[in-house]
């Protein structure tokens, strides 16, 4: 979830029409060994004097590298860490991999719910399952209860910033996952001076949550910013910043407070809607195994997981990739038990074997909200070169948004004349701005990028263009 966020070669590359982008810049040519002065002439603009760079080009064969800055030194990478693990998930769990979410019988007419961290189950898949559980004739449970044991440790990665824990974006992660682990919220401007209105987009929730609002409309002519949070215990949720006068309503998320017992509760409704009434909920301690299976949903393919992740920028899917990795393996030590810190240590493993340098990045989550995750612009090439060149490279390519196109990159690249058909990971946290991926070029072979800002005091548009001024120079390519 974000963070509050035809020419012929198109067809030969396998690209829509729309998703050769538009972009600006000058015209004409560069050849190769003009580049690198043509790129330091933007990041050493003034506004960028205290601001950091860090820049690898090179194409996706074995050629010499075109340009590089800083290229082995470490950055805060933000949600470019998604490129790392969406390409370790994908190496190590097939592109076929889905996950299952089953429903046990138990003693004394209880159900037991099996979760395995589905980030993708919502309300579809609930109904599914209540109506299997229907057709089996099942009417009255004793019990229900929520196996969420299935990934072990910290839901919130304790390196992640107070704000950021309280949003959608930032929901914990654990076994039995529901509508992402978040809440939305509909933020609606009304009369000038107003509050603005906050309607539940499932109003059954109403009179579950109370709401702080400190929102105000505004006019024309004001800026726009909306922030929200919520209390971790109590069930209050805190609104604020303005909407102006007449423009649409804004989605919003906060995470839930508890997840299993939100994932129970929102079955329990499912279930009485399908004519099958629960006696009780809770939660189990301890993982059991069971034999009796009366239902079961899965999830997506990976590689529409992957997409999502990638396209979209999704923390609740990358966390549980992270943690999906941790269950691949038998070897753990006897004293690590979580199952993100283990999902690290097959990330990297993964990675080391498709040959990236293992000492070119440190991470401490799968998403890239974290400030902890260190990362170098040679890591993020090498895993796009390598990958690309691997069995897994046309999934894992499809997986990325396409500028002008797709994901966050929809609106970037789309408006001047120079075509650009790149395919590449955004990445933006507080002084952050980062994009890796892959540009086709018309006069030129394909080259795999990356292009990190840190440590900067400038606004997050400002750095994302500067960012797309060098693609675009490397759109204007040739040898000469």
């Amino acid at each position: 979830m974000k963070k509050f966020a035809v020419s012929l070669v198109a067809l030969v590359l396998g690209f829509s029409p729309a998703a050769v982008a538009q972009t600006g810049g000058e015209s004409g040519d560069i050849c190769t060994g003009q580049l690198g002065a043509k790129i330091e002439a933007i990041a050493n603009r003034p506004e960028f004097s205290r601001s950091r760079w860090g820049i690898l080009i090179q194409p996706l064969s074995a050629a010499p590298i075109l340009y590089s800055r800083d290229a082995q030194k470490y950055f805060i990478p933000a949600s470019n860490v998604k490129l790392l693990t969406t390409a370790a998930a994908l190496l190590k769990l097939g592109a076929n991999f889905r996950i299952r979410t089953v429903v046990y019988g138990g003693e004394n007419n209880s159900l037991y719910v099996v979760g395995r961290g589905d980030p993708s189950l919502a309300g579809t898949q609930l109904k599914s399952l209540a109506q299997q559980l229907q057709q089996r004739g099942i009417s009255q449970v004793n019990e229900l209860i929520g196996d969420d044991n299935y990934f072990q440790g910290n839901a919130v990665n304790p390196n992640w910033e107070w704000e950021d824990a309280q949003a959608g974006y930032g929901a914990p992660i654990n076994s039995l996952i529901f509508d992402r682990n978040s809440i939305e919220l509909i933020l609606s401007p009304q009369s000038i001076g107003q509050p603005l209105k906050v309607a539940f987009a499932e109003p059954q929730l109403t009179n579950q949550w109370q709401i702080q609002n400190k929102s105000v409309t505004v006019g024309q002519n004001d800026r726009e910013f909306v922030e929200v949070g919520r209390e971790f215990d109590r069930a209050l949720i805190r609104v604020s910043g303005q909407l102006r006068v007449g423009a649409a309503s804004e989605p919003v998320y906060v995470a839930v407070v508890n997840p299993a017992n939100n994932f129970l509760q929102r079955f329990q409704q499912v279930l009485a809607g399908a004519g099958i009434k629960v006696d009780r909920t809770s939660v189990a301690s301890t993982y059991r195994n069971f034999t009796q299976e009366l239902a079961a949903v899965e999830s997506p393919p990976l590689a529409e997981l992957i997409k999502e992740t990638n396209r979209e920028s999704d923390n609740v899917y990358a966390e549980v990739l992270l943690r999906l990795l941790g269950k691949t393996t038998s070897k753990i030590p006897a004293q690590q038990t979580d199952s993100s810190d283990i999902g690290l240590q097959e990330l990297k493993t993964a990675l080391t074997q498709l040959g990236v340098n293992p000492n070119s990045y440190r991470l401490a989550d799968g998403s890239g909200l974290s400030r902890h995750n260190l990362v170098s612009p040679e890591a993020l090439v090498q895993t796009l070169r390598l990958i690309a060149n691997s069995p897994v490279g046309s999934v894992y390519r499809a997986s990325l948004p396409v500028g002008g196109e797709s994901g966050t990159l929809k609106n970037r690249f789309n408006n001047t004349s120079n075509r650009v058909i790149l395919q590449a990971k955004t990445g933006t946290l507080s002084g952050v701005s980062a994009l890796s991926g892959y540009v086709e070029l018309p006069n030129y072979e394909p080259l795999a990028f990356s292009i990190v800002v840190n440590q900067s005091d400038r606004p997050s548009a400002e750095l994302r263009r500067a960012i797309d001024e060098i693609v675009v120079l490397l759109n204007r390519l040739r040898r000469c």
